[in-house]
């Protein structure tokens, strides 16, 4: 266990190797309820988030999520979440735990100008619990009534598990299929409970941070604070898709315009070691002497059983097969630029 943000988090239960295989194989179970929740309703609700929001909500069906950036007036990350639109005119964002409470202070500062929208931190109303893994739904279904197969990727429903009043959302941050359970916190353990049972015939197991990290570094998900800061733009990060170039304004947009229209200098690509040695975050990108960016996430991973990581280098080596090498604890380690992601899931 180790303190974060605030909150006791699990790193590992059986090993870190174990709980990223039994994910890629079978199911894994996280208590990820550290993580923010901020709601966003009235008239002016939509306009809001259209502002706050690189991506296009408007596009959203009631009960639909999507993945966008938070983002400065510069284009750079205050934090990147997912938008649930819970109704017509009633949105839910899921942020990361570090950050809740300055996003909820930008939110509601810049949403002034949006007109009839008020901003709830309303953190403490969810517990949430994510099920992940090709065993997942095989899992869930018995303890719910709400039909799983019907709910769409990026879509999410209502109904009860282990009769807990919940929302079941099907996404994740594994890179597998799964879902993720908004839970009152006062029903959360028997939530947990419930997933462990029912998932016994199938070895499903719980998993802590350690994995999370691992998982979604080969489905090449950034991680804030890695990957994604303020001083990273959307389209350095290769998340020039999360953007809703179709609307009039949001903050951050003349920015990447200016940047798309410029060219980047550099951008964020996936590497593996060609040599032995494991490049960690903050490692140096050298080339005859010189440095040319760092390593942002960086493992060997349990189930390719590879050395991978990303980092920003220039635009130059920015192409698949370019050569770079990593400073590993001072020696030169030549690895290889990786097309991302890493690992993809077979439908």
């Amino acid at each position: 266990m180790v303190p974060y943000a605030g909150w006791e988090m699990p790193v590992e239960y059986s090993g870190i190797s174990n709980e990223h295989l039994a994910v890629r194989t079978r199911a894994g179970v996280f208590d990820v309820s550290h993580m923010g929740e901020i709601e966003i309703a009235g008239k002016g609700a939509l306009e809001a988030v259209q502002r706050i929001s690189s991506n296009d909500a408007s596009t959203l069906k009631v009960g639909q999520a999507q993945y966008a950036g938070l983002l400065t007036h510069d284009g750079t990350f205050i934090d990147d979440l997912l938008v649930y639109r819970m109704g017509p005119s009633h949105f839910m964002l899921v942020v990361n735990a570090a950050n809740t409470a300055k996003d909820v202070a930008w939110i509601s500062e810049q949403v002034k100008v949006a007109g009839d929208a008020a901003v709830v931190d309303s953190s403490s109303r969810y517990a949430l619990i994510a099920i992940q893994g090709p065993a997942a739904r095989e899992v869930l279904q018995p303890l719910t009534g709400v039909e799983l197969s019907d709910i769409r990727y990026y879509w999410f429903s209502y109904g009860e598990v282990a009769s807990a009043r919940v929302t079941i959302s099907r996404t994740g941050y594994t890179g597998e299929d799964g879902y993720e359970i908004f839970v009152p916190p006062n029903m959360a353990d028997r939530v947990w409970q419930a997933l462990i049972e029912s998932g016994r015939h199938a070895d499903v197991i719980p998993c802590g941070l350690g994995a999370r990290d691992t998982l979604r570094l080969e489905a090449a998900m950034r991680l804030y604070g890695n990957d994604i800061d303020e001083s990273t733009t959307v389209l350095e990060a290769g998340l020039g898709w999360t953007i809703g170039w179709k609307k009039v304004d949001f903050i951050g947009r003349d920015r990447l315009l200016e940047q798309k229209e410029r060219g980047l200098a550099r951008t964020l690509v996936g590497f593996e070691m060609l040599e032995r040695g494991i490049a960690r975050q903050g490692y140096a990108v050298v080339s005859d002497g010189q440095h040319l960016g760092h390593v942002t996430s960086g493992t060997q991973t349990p189930f390719l059983k590879k050395a991978i990581g990303m980092a920003y280098v220039p635009m130059a080596l920015s192409a698949p097969g370019s050569s770079i090498d990593i400073d590993v604890r001072g020696r030169a380690t030549k690895a290889q630029v990786v097309p991302l992601p890493f690992y993809k899931r077979v439908e």
